[in-house]
């Protein structure tokens, strides 16, 4: 099957379906709510960034800005509820398009210790955490991801550790199986992958009953999370382990980006990348695993490789769902990525990586950040995007805000990704603890050996040589600080103080979730 043979689509059936999606409108500087609807015509994704007409025709824009304010301004007179407005701009277009909640202060004065505080504490009492959540009905996943359901079986190779299958290949032999791979079309290492891999590709078809078979994949395993907390580190180890194979690089982010057509966020929407083109990743891996399999046909041992998938956003970046999904969850999306991945791999292993959430803020800020990046700078940032929290906080509940698209693109930093609690719970109310492993930089930095072992025991991985073993625990850390970074020196002590207070009610549901006090993060060394 390839790229023209299905065409996923956006919530409706049509193209007029997409054009009555919410677009967003600033009204004025006043305080409002943080959701708004209104319904306006707007080009396809892929003609966001074209804004010739604005050029063309000020007048008429001049025009219709006036009237969408009246058409507004009549609503609220009208109605007199400010709660029926709801807002979903687009994750690439906003700037002061979020009103910050009512204790609002100059952002110029990045001084202003005490009336942070006061924010800090308007969003600690108003901390809730849920107990549980509605899990979404199969039929309803099916319904969202028809094809995506089409194309993963239920059940998957007996004997075999990691989740594989064969599907009959009915493609042309001597056409290119890749051509039409999004992520080969976007980037020139997998063009690199995918030229090692289309050569190879006909040697290892299934011959059978005068048919040919491919064998898919899936992970056994993934690495989930978080962003800036030694993923990489960890993903580089455990690819030197003999019977670890991964995808043909890391953070593929297909569940929570590509399969939505996100590429990069500063672009858009792209054409949407079918599960055809992520299962290709892992093509590598299942030649050697059927090549295992071959072999161990005569024997009663099973083959034991297996393949992990590394993509830090995984566990806590849902953003695209407001735009493919029904918005009839009172500004929670009806859907999670964990919902899908637990309808087709129900016995899936996760990996969490974890740091002090102030640190971890820190160093995303620097390595994600623009020019001009400074400890003062951080620290204004800092204030606002807490602003902008405790604004959503005043209309909406906190699990809300938490997975609010328009509130974490607004905010300038991602406070978000430090909630770790809140997106822990959700992945708890559908895998059991024991399908999730939970793991501390701060540990991992001081006693690789002990981290990498109870990773080994958490996937079932057999017994290593010494040389092996030595191999994988010796290798300097992976992707630290840059050094330019390093020069910039620490964060500023009052913001550390700030977000020490932002985080610890989070802190302390975590380390009681964990039963672990050392989630707590209270006496940590600076990584």
């Amino acid at each position: 099957m390839t790229q023209m043979d299905y065409k996923y689509s956006l919530l409706g059936s049509t193209v007029e379906d997409y054009r009555k999606r919410p677009l967003l409108l600033q009204v004025d500087e006043t305080p409002m709510n943080l959701f708004a609807v209104l319904q306006v015509k707007r080009d396809l994704p892929r003609r966001w960034s074209n804004l010739g007409w604005f050029r063309k025709i000020r007048v008429y824009s001049f025009l219709f800005g006036l009237a969408v304010m009246f058409l507004i301004t009549a609503s609220y007179i009208l109605t007199g509820d400010k709660k029926g407005l709801l807002l979903t701009p687009s994750p690439y277009h906003f700037s002061s398009l979020v009103s910050p909640g009512p204790l609002t202060f100059n952002l110029s004065s990045v001084k202003d210790y005490i009336h942070i505080k006061m924010v800090v504490k308007s969003i600690a009492s108003k901390v809730e955490f849920q107990s549980s959540r509605q899990l979404p009905e199969l039929k309803a996943l099916v319904k969202s991801e028809p094809h995506m359901f089409s194309v993963i079986p239920r059940k998957f190779l007996p004997g075999v550790k990691n989740p594989c299958w064969y599907v009959e290949y009915t493609g042309n032999i001597t056409s290119d199986p890749y051509r039409s791979n999004l992520y080969g079309r976007y980037s020139r290492r997998f063009r690199t992958v995918f030229q090692h891999l289309r050569n190879t590709f006909h040697e290892h078809l299934l011959h059978h009953n005068r048919k040919l078979y491919r064998m898919r994949c899936l992970p056994y395993f993934y690495i989930i999370g978080q962003p800036k907390c030694g993923t990489t580190d960890l993903y580089d180890r455990l690819k030197l382990h003999p019977d670890v194979k991964f995808t043909t690089f890391k953070e593929p982010h297909w569940w929570t980006r590509k399969r939505f057509g996100i590429i990069r966020l500063s672009e858009g929407f792209h054409d949407r990348y079918p599960v055809e083109d992520y299962l290709d990743l892992f093509d590598q891996a299942a030649y050697q695993i059927q090549g295992n399999l071959t072999a161990n046909t005569s024997r009663s041992s099973q083959p034991d490789m297996i393949i992990g998938e590394a993509s830090a956003s995984t566990m806590w970046d849902n953003n695209a769902w407001v735009y493919f999904y029904d918005n009839t969850t009172k500004g929670e999306p009806p859907f999670l990525i964990q919902d899908f991945i637990h309808a087709l791999q129900p016995d899936a292993r996760f990996i969490v990586m974890l740091r002090d959430p102030v640190e971890r803020l820190y160093s995303d800020y620097l390595y994600f950040g623009s020019a001009n990046k400074s400890a003062e700078d951080f620290h204004e940032k800092v204030s606002e995007s807490l602003q902008l929290f405790e604004g959503c906080l005043t209309e909406f509940t906190m699990r809300s805000c938490v997975y609010n698209t328009t509130v974490n693109n607004a905010m300038p930093v991602r406070l978000q990704v430090g909630l770790y609690i809140v997106y822990l719970m959700d992945w708890l109310t559908i895998f059991s603890r024991e399908q999730i492993l939970v793991l501390r930089l701060e540990d991992h930095a001081s006693n690789r050996k002990y981290t990498m072992h109870q990773v080994f025991e958490f996937l079932n991985l057999g017994p290593l040589t010494k040389e092996i073993e030595s191999e994988i625990t010796r290798s300097p850390a992976s992707n630290t600080r840059r050094p330019a970074d390093k020069n910039l020196g620490p964060m500023l002590p009052i913001t550390k103080d700030i977000l020490r207070d932002f985080y610890t009610p989070f802190n302390e549901k975590l380390a009681k979730v964990l039963q672990n006090d050392s989630f707590l993060w209270e006496n940590n060394s600076k990584l």
